[in-house]
């Protein structure tokens, strides 16, 4: 080989050597290159995203799809990192549900309590610090009237009622988790005295202390049965708290015996009232009994507590007897009495079985007996009736408890 030909062959290799090369650092250029580019294409589109995103983290209980939901405490909105703007609530078919913000703009909820078996819908708006909106949507559906369940109880909230007034919870449906229920309702007196509570049956519970309530006390029931299963797949929907207050301390006496009521206001006698109690045939409860009711005027008819005549028809029917106060649901009464004769009236029993009282027709006569001791009573005043030669009254035969024994009361705790 000569030295021309050497030369060119070193050349050519020298090139070859060299495209490899710089084939190879143009492709590795190329890769650094779109790497870099679209590293850098994201993380501005992902700054430029960060930047119109809203910090505000709305929040709104229950959660979307719910069902089952309570009436008092769902429909709560809350926002974190912001302040809401705008929170709207309707029903399905869109009414619309009042509510307020609170103070500082952080949380909404519904002015009043809500109803059962409805679904409602939930929109809310909130801005952050810079301004930047969020929003936030939920639709649920509270509870059926089918899946819970509410107790009716007495005295009402505010009242003034007698030393013997239980407090007394009907439900409308059965309880089979009686403990769960009874945990739920608290009642407290100013007094201090222990208040226990005894089931009668699975829709019944009564709170009650050992002797009558203190006079002049102060008694609370509180109800948080919100959301407590009472029987499977039943739940509670109350949350609220009563007070009412406890008066002088009224006890009366009946005798049939003598056939004389005595009235006692904190342990002396006030007054002393003939009276008719039920006769021979017909004789009235014993026990202590509590007033439950009052009517100015009412209508008996005999056919509703089973006095018949052979047609089925009341063995009486007075739509106007005067001064009537309840003291069993079976019908016994203290009342008013105008159609019997004024002798009668502590000399002989000819009722029925309820305690009778002189009195005249229409109620209006200050002067009667009846009168004088409707007017002087309250509901929750206590009644003992003695010497009938009947049976004791049962103790879930009205707001009759008091026939119980504290041990037995006791018993009938489910806590």
């Amino acid at each position: 080989m000569t030295v021309s030909k050497r030369r060119r062959g070193l050349t050519v290799a020298s090139a070859l050597l060299g495209g490899v090369l710089v084939l190879s650092a143009c492709s590795s250029g190329d890769d650094d290159a779109s790497g870099s580019s679209n590293d850098t294409s994201q993380a501005k589109a992902d700054e430029a995203a960060a930047k119109k995103t809203s910090e505000a983290d709305i929040k709104i209980t229950p959660k979307d799809g719910s069902d089952n939901a309570s009436i008092n405490n769902s429909a709560a909105v809350t926002v974190s990192k912001g302040t809401l703007t705008d929170v709207s609530m309707t029903t399905a078919d869109g009414a619309e549900v009042a509510g307020a913000l609170s103070a500082d703009k952080t949380s909404w909820k519904p002015s009043a309590q809500l109803e059962r078996s409805t679904t409602y819908k939930l929109a809310a708006e909130a801005k952050d610090s810079n301004g930047r909106v969020a929003h936030e949507n939920a639709s649920f559906t509270t509870v059926s009237p089918t899946n819970s369940f509410i107790g009716n109880f007495t005295p009402e909230d505010g009242s003034t009622v007698g030393v013997g007034m239980p407090v007394s919870i009907n439900f409308d449906k059965a309880i089979t988790n009686k403990s769960a229920v009874q945990k739920g309702i608290t009642v407290s007196s100013s007094s201090g005295q222990e208040v226990v509570g005894h089931w009668f049956n699975a829709n019944r519970i009564d709170f009650r202390p050992d002797d009558y309530w203190t006079e002049n006390s102060t008694v609370t029931l509180k109800l948080a049965l919100d959301g407590v299963e009472g029987a499977d797949g039943v739940y509670g929907v109350q949350q609220k708290t009563v007070t009412f207050k406890i008066g002088r301390n009224q006890i009366t006496y009946v005798d049939a015996k003598t056939k004389q009521m005595k009235v006692t206001q904190d342990g002396k006698t006030v007054k002393t009232i003939p009276i008719s109690a039920g006769s021979p045939e017909n004789k009235t409860y014993e026990g202590i009994m509590v007033m439950s009711e009052k009517f100015k005027e009412t209508r008996m008819n005999g056919a509703t507590v089973g006095f018949t005549d052979d047609d089925g028809k009341g063995e009486y029917d007075i739509k106007d007897v005067p001064h009537a106060i309840r003291l069993t649901n079976s019908g016994t009464f203290v009342h008013g009495n105008y159609w019997g004769a004024k002798s009668i009236f502590g000399s002989v029993n000819t009722s029925h079985g309820c305690v009778g009282l002189s009195d005249t027709k229409g109620a209006n006569d200050k002067g009667t007996a009846g009168y004088w001791f409707y007017n002087n009573s309250i509901v929750g005043d206590v009644v003992i009736v003695q010497n009938t030669g009947d049976k004791t009254v049962s103790p879930d035969n009205g707001l009759n408890g008091w026939n119980l024994s504290w041990a037995d009361w006791k018993a009938g705790s489910a806590v």
